[in-house]
């Protein structure tokens, strides 16, 4: 008979941030994702300034992708439209 092996326990370390802490975006998401590096916890109005325009410059590209395409899918749609009354 073979013994079962034991499993091991998940050990969780709290490093003192919070869930919605995004002080480590900086530019692109993945380049910072992957980059292994001491990022200080900034509680200034300066660096909560920063770290708020980086995540919207981040998200400004993918925003006006999909605004275009509501834009087109409703000129297809008036266009059908119009053209069947």
């Amino acid at each position: 008979m073979s013994k079962k092996q034991k499993k091991q326990k998940v050990k969780y370390i709290d490093d003192g941030r919070t869930i919605a802490d995004m002080s480590g975006v900086r530019g692109s998401a993945f380049s910072s994702f992957f980059k292994n590096k001491k990022v200080r916890s900034g509680s200034s109005f300066g660096d909560k300034w920063n770290t708020y325009w980086n995540a919207v410059k981040m998200m400004f590209v993918p925003m006006l992708v999909v605004v275009g395409a509501i834009v087109v899918m409703y000129m297809i749609m008036w266009l059908v439209l119009f053209l069947s009354y």
